[in-house]
């Protein structure tokens, strides 16, 4: 194992154990990532006004994203295998705080999907999702560190993936459209919205 991630995994994991409230916190943005990203899908596409069709298509190009990003993973996860901190180093020399498989370390899933998720809002989200997707990928690439189930090269290579990924989805957002539409015209948002479809009769009727 390199110097820097040893030297940066237990500058980080050191904190682990010692701070009961901090250490649920973090153990609980390392474990339910995919949950709380499925929240704020929810809320942002079910509060934003019947008209942001361009902001809900950000959302369905931010799912994507993610998911991209994880294909990524599983890619280079056949090719590379980085046994995980717990593995590796000498017990009593980290703090392990969540259960974990001993699948391959690098790069880390769930920086990858919330750096994915995060990048892939980026340019037509919401302010209020654009910086909450940021934030919480954020403490979700720290929370994998300090919880003790990465190295810090994971959770920095996770955050590449997923910002790249991001810009690709966003090159091919076109092909996209039609299950944005799909889900519009379902909930009755955008131009399949009843007031949409109110002023579309009264402008012709006129």
């Amino acid at each position: 194992m390199n110097s820097f991630d040893l030297f940066g995994y237990h500058l980080i994991n050191h904190w682990a154990g010692h701070h009961p409230v901090v250490d649920k916190l973090m153990a609980f943005f390392a474990q339910y990532a995919l949950e709380l990203y499925a929240v704020l899908f929810l809320l942002a596409w079910f509060t934003l006004p019947k008209s942001e069709s361009e902001k809900r298509h950000a959302l369905v190009m931010a799912g994507f994203s993610g998911v991209l990003a994880l294909v990524f993973n599983a890619i280079i996860g056949q090719f590379f295998f980085r046994p995980r901190p717990f593995v590796t180093l000498p017990k009593g020399t980290f703090t392990q705080l969540i259960p974990h498989s001993l699948d391959t370390s690098f790069p880390s899933d769930h920086t990858s999907g919330s750096f994915g998720f995060a990048a892939g809002s980026w340019r037509k989200a919401s302010f209020w999702v654009r910086w909450s997707f940021t934030i919480l990928a954020i403490l979700v690439a720290f929370a994998r560190v300090y919880a003790g189930v990465h190295w810090p090269t994971d959770v920095l290579a996770g955050i590449v993936i997923g910002i790249v990924s991001g810009k690709i989805i966003w090159l091919i957002n076109p092909l996209f459209k039609p299950l944005t539409n799909l889900g519009l015209r379902l909930f009755h948002y955008g131009k399949y919205s009843n007031e949409t479809s109110k002023k579309v009769i009264k402008k012709y009727a006129n």
